[in-house]
Protein backbone atom coordinates (compact mmCIF):
# COMPACT_ATOMS: atom_id res chain seq x y z
CA UNK A 1 0.00 0.00 0.00
CA UNK A 2 2.99 2.37 0.14
CA UNK A 3 2.39 3.31 -3.48
CA UNK A 4 -1.25 4.27 -2.79
CA UNK A 5 -2.14 7.92 -3.13
CA UNK A 6 -4.52 10.09 -1.16
CA UNK A 7 -6.27 13.04 -2.70
CA UNK A 8 -5.36 16.36 -1.08
CA UNK A 9 -8.69 17.78 0.10
CA UNK A 10 -7.83 21.44 -0.39
CA UNK A 11 -7.98 23.27 -3.69
CA UNK A 12 -4.94 25.37 -2.74
CA UNK A 13 -2.84 22.22 -3.01
CA UNK A 14 -3.16 22.65 -6.77
CA UNK A 15 -4.71 19.25 -7.37
CA UNK A 16 -1.52 17.43 -6.41
CA UNK A 17 -1.72 14.18 -4.51
CA UNK A 18 0.29 13.07 -1.48
CA UNK A 19 1.67 9.57 -0.95
CA UNK A 20 -0.34 7.99 1.83
CA UNK A 21 2.73 7.34 3.98
CA UNK A 22 3.67 11.04 3.94
CA UNK A 23 0.08 12.04 4.59
CA UNK A 24 -0.15 9.71 7.61
CA UNK A 25 3.26 10.81 8.88
CA UNK A 26 2.06 14.42 8.91
CA UNK A 27 -1.13 13.39 10.69
CA UNK A 28 0.97 11.67 13.33
CA UNK A 29 3.19 14.72 13.73
CA UNK A 30 0.22 17.04 14.17
CA UNK A 31 -1.64 14.78 16.59
CA UNK A 32 1.50 14.40 18.70
CA UNK A 33 1.98 18.18 18.77
CA UNK A 34 -1.48 18.89 20.19
CA UNK A 35 -1.70 16.11 22.78
CA UNK A 36 -1.15 18.51 25.66
CA UNK A 37 -3.85 20.87 24.43
CA UNK A 38 -6.30 18.01 23.96
CA UNK A 39 -5.53 16.73 27.44
CA UNK A 40 -6.16 20.13 28.97
CA UNK A 41 -9.40 20.85 27.11
CA UNK A 42 -11.00 17.42 26.83
CA UNK A 43 -13.53 16.38 24.20
CA UNK A 44 -16.49 18.62 24.94
CA UNK A 45 -14.54 21.89 25.03
CA UNK A 46 -12.46 21.16 21.94
CA UNK A 47 -12.87 22.14 18.29
CA UNK A 48 -10.31 22.15 15.50
CA UNK A 49 -10.34 25.95 15.61
CA UNK A 50 -9.70 26.05 19.36
CA UNK A 51 -6.89 23.53 19.01
CA UNK A 52 -5.33 25.65 16.27
CA UNK A 53 -5.52 28.76 18.45
CA UNK A 54 -3.47 27.01 21.12
CA UNK A 55 -0.88 25.63 18.72
CA UNK A 56 1.57 26.87 16.08
CA UNK A 57 -0.56 25.40 13.30
CA UNK A 58 -3.49 27.01 11.50
CA UNK A 59 -7.07 25.83 11.50
CA UNK A 60 -6.70 25.14 7.78
CA UNK A 61 -3.81 22.75 8.39
CA UNK A 62 -5.83 20.70 10.87
CA UNK A 63 -8.89 20.72 8.64
CA UNK A 64 -6.70 19.54 5.77
CA UNK A 65 -5.33 16.49 7.58
CA UNK A 66 -8.28 15.58 9.81
CA UNK A 67 -11.94 15.16 8.97
CA UNK A 68 -13.06 16.64 12.30
CA UNK A 69 -12.08 16.75 15.95
CA UNK A 70 -13.12 13.11 16.44
CA UNK A 71 -10.59 12.08 13.80
CA UNK A 72 -7.86 14.17 15.46
CA UNK A 73 -8.60 13.00 19.01
CA UNK A 74 -8.73 9.34 18.01
CA UNK A 75 -5.43 9.67 16.18
CA UNK A 76 -3.80 11.40 19.15
CA UNK A 77 -5.02 8.96 21.78
CA UNK A 78 -4.09 5.95 19.63
CA UNK A 79 -0.54 7.24 19.38
CA UNK A 80 -0.23 7.98 23.07
CA UNK A 81 -1.65 4.65 24.19
CA UNK A 82 0.57 2.78 21.71
CA UNK A 83 3.50 4.11 23.74
CA UNK A 84 1.78 3.43 27.06
CA UNK A 85 1.38 -0.27 26.42
CA UNK A 86 5.15 -0.68 26.17
CA UNK A 87 5.83 1.27 29.39
CA UNK A 88 6.28 -1.83 31.54
CA UNK A 89 8.02 -4.08 29.02
CA UNK A 90 11.54 -3.42 30.27
CA UNK A 91 10.79 -4.06 33.93
CA UNK A 92 8.79 -7.15 32.98
CA UNK A 93 11.70 -8.51 30.95
CA UNK A 94 14.49 -7.69 33.41
CA UNK A 95 12.94 -8.42 36.82
CA UNK A 96 14.33 -11.57 38.38
CA UNK A 97 12.14 -11.74 41.47
CA UNK A 98 8.49 -11.12 42.26
CA UNK A 99 9.45 -8.15 44.44
CA UNK A 100 11.55 -6.55 41.69
CA UNK A 101 8.72 -6.82 39.21
CA UNK A 102 6.07 -5.46 41.55
CA UNK A 103 8.25 -2.57 42.72
CA UNK A 104 9.24 -1.70 39.15
CA UNK A 105 5.65 -1.88 37.96
CA UNK A 106 4.41 0.32 40.80
CA UNK A 107 7.16 2.88 40.21
CA UNK A 108 6.12 3.19 36.55
CA UNK A 109 2.46 3.36 37.50
CA UNK A 110 3.08 6.23 39.91
CA UNK A 111 5.27 7.98 37.34
CA UNK A 112 2.65 7.94 34.60
CA UNK A 113 -0.04 9.27 36.92
CA UNK A 114 2.25 12.01 38.19
CA UNK A 115 3.59 13.11 34.81
CA UNK A 116 0.82 12.34 32.32
CA UNK A 117 -2.46 12.91 34.13
CA UNK A 118 -3.87 15.06 31.32
CA UNK A 119 -3.31 12.30 28.78
CA UNK A 120 -5.07 9.76 30.96
CA UNK A 121 -7.97 12.15 31.48
CA UNK A 122 -8.27 12.46 27.71
CA UNK A 123 -8.38 8.66 27.39
CA UNK A 124 -11.18 8.31 29.94
CA UNK A 125 -13.03 11.18 28.28
CA UNK A 126 -12.75 9.40 24.93
CA UNK A 127 -13.92 6.12 26.40
CA UNK A 128 -16.95 7.79 27.98
CA UNK A 129 -17.82 9.50 24.70
CA UNK A 130 -17.77 6.12 22.97
CA UNK A 131 -21.05 5.39 24.77
CA UNK A 132 -22.62 8.16 22.69
CA UNK A 133 -20.39 8.54 19.61
CA UNK A 134 -20.17 5.40 17.49
CA UNK A 135 -17.15 6.88 15.69
CA UNK A 136 -15.06 6.33 18.83
CA UNK A 137 -15.98 2.72 19.53
CA UNK A 138 -13.61 0.83 17.27
CA UNK A 139 -10.60 2.76 18.54
CA UNK A 140 -11.69 2.57 22.16
CA UNK A 141 -12.25 -1.18 21.94
CA UNK A 142 -8.81 -1.71 20.39
CA UNK A 143 -7.05 0.51 22.96
CA UNK A 144 -8.88 -1.14 25.85
CA UNK A 145 -7.73 -4.55 24.62
CA UNK A 146 -4.12 -3.40 24.29
CA UNK A 147 -4.18 -2.09 27.87
CA UNK A 148 -5.70 -5.32 29.14
CA UNK A 149 -2.99 -7.29 27.35
CA UNK A 150 -0.34 -5.04 28.93
CA UNK A 151 -1.60 -5.77 32.45
CA UNK A 152 -1.83 -9.46 31.63
CA UNK A 153 1.78 -9.58 30.50
CA UNK A 154 2.88 -8.21 33.87
CA UNK A 155 0.64 -10.60 35.77
CA UNK A 156 1.78 -13.57 33.69
CA UNK A 157 5.41 -12.75 34.42
CA UNK A 158 4.58 -12.57 38.12
CA UNK A 159 3.03 -16.00 37.86
CA UNK A 160 6.20 -17.32 36.22
CA UNK A 161 8.39 -15.87 38.95
CA UNK A 162 6.29 -17.29 41.77
CA UNK A 163 5.40 -20.59 40.13
CA UNK A 164 1.79 -20.03 41.11
CA UNK A 165 -1.24 -19.84 38.81
CA UNK A 166 -3.13 -16.58 38.48
CA UNK A 167 -6.37 -16.39 40.43
CA UNK A 168 -8.04 -13.78 38.20
CA UNK A 169 -8.90 -13.80 34.52
CA UNK A 170 -7.46 -11.15 32.23
CA UNK A 171 -10.72 -9.12 31.95
CA UNK A 172 -11.31 -9.17 35.70
CA UNK A 173 -7.76 -8.14 36.57
CA UNK A 174 -7.85 -5.32 34.03
CA UNK A 175 -11.23 -4.09 35.26
CA UNK A 176 -9.97 -3.94 38.85
CA UNK A 177 -6.70 -2.21 37.95
CA UNK A 178 -8.40 0.22 35.60
CA UNK A 179 -10.99 1.12 38.23
CA UNK A 180 -8.30 1.80 40.82
CA UNK A 181 -6.31 3.92 38.39
CA UNK A 182 -9.31 5.98 37.33
CA UNK A 183 -10.23 6.61 40.97
CA UNK A 184 -6.65 7.69 41.71
CA UNK A 185 -6.63 9.94 38.64
CA UNK A 186 -9.73 11.74 39.89
CA UNK A 187 -8.13 12.30 43.29
CA UNK A 188 -4.85 13.40 41.73
CA UNK A 189 -6.70 15.88 39.50
CA UNK A 190 -8.34 17.22 42.66
CA UNK A 191 -4.86 17.67 44.21
CA UNK A 192 -5.45 15.07 46.91
CA UNK A 193 -2.04 14.13 48.30
CA UNK A 194 -3.07 10.56 49.08
CA UNK A 195 -3.93 9.73 45.44
CA UNK A 196 -0.66 8.04 44.48
CA UNK A 197 0.14 6.35 47.83
CA UNK A 198 -3.36 4.88 47.94
CA UNK A 199 -3.10 3.66 44.36
CA UNK A 200 0.23 1.96 45.05
CA UNK A 201 -1.08 0.28 48.19
CA UNK A 202 -4.28 -0.94 46.52
CA UNK A 203 -2.55 -2.27 43.41
CA UNK A 204 0.00 -4.06 45.58
CA UNK A 205 -2.87 -5.78 47.40
CA UNK A 206 -4.53 -6.74 44.12
CA UNK A 207 -1.34 -8.25 42.78
CA UNK A 208 -0.88 -10.19 46.02
CA UNK A 209 -4.34 -11.72 45.60
CA UNK A 210 -3.93 -12.34 41.86
CA UNK A 211 -0.53 -14.01 42.15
Amino acid sequence: MTEALIEVPRARAGGRRLPIDKFNARRSELSEAVLKTLGELGYARTSLREIAQKSEFTHGVFHYYFTDKIDLICCSVRQYKAKCVTRYDEVTATARTREQLIDGFLDKLAETLRQEADMHRLWYDLRAQALFESAFREDVTAIDKSLEDMIWRVASRLSELTGKPLTMSSPVLYAVMDGLFQKALLKFTDNQAEAIPELIAEVRRVLAVAT
